[in-house]
């Protein structure tokens, strides 16, 4: 009787993942868009589509696994310039190396600061404005009233911010 429970549970989980496959993109599509504009929330967005950037029926299995694709289509929905698999690894690597970076930036070259701006693919012209652009925004954060109280991942996620905003010039 267990092993009959367990299976309808694994249906019912297959059946309301694939209802929210098929029915989130249009419950969540924003009308000013037109359709098959923004990205596709389960093959660009999420963990999904973090790790498997050219394998799309792997990043739609991953998101729906994960948590039935919400956190993708949230993203997709709330802030779809975050689906890229490049500002996914972007944020992991300041994330992780945000100590070093922040040093870095403050001298205004290193290996950390360098592999960053790769990540954005930066040429070399464009990282020195790229870099005083972060300089200059850190700076003013910094010197800001609540700085010190923040933790570290709240610290890198303004600094991610930042690097966003200046490294737009490395894709214009």
């Amino acid at each position: 009787m267990n092993m009959n429970m367990n299976s309808k549970k694994i249906v019912s989980a297959v059946a309301l993942a694939c209802t929210v496959v098929v029915s989130a993109p249009s419950a969540f599509a924003d009308s000013a868009k037109a359709p098959g504009t923004g990205p596709n929330p389960f093959t660009d967005c999420g963990i999904g589509g973090a790790l498997f950037e050219n394998t799309h029926w792997a990043a739609v299995s991953s998101n729906v696994i994960w948590d039935l694709g919400t956190t993708a289509v949230i993203s997709a929905t709330a802030s779809p310039e975050t689906c890229s698999a490049q500002n996914m690894q972007a944020a992991q690597f300041i994330l992780e190396s945000y100590k070093g970076l922040v040093e870095e930036t403050a001298k205004g070259t290193g290996e950390n600061l360098a592999a960053m701006l790769d990540i954005y693919e930066c040429e070399q012209g464009q990282a020195s404005t790229v870099i005083g652009a972060v300089r200059a925004d850190m700076a003013k954060q910094v010197g800001s009233e609540g700085y010190i109280s923040q933790s570290n991942v709240e610290k890198a996620s303004a600094y991610y911010d930042s690097v966003s905003a200046a490294a737009k010039v490395c894709s214009a």
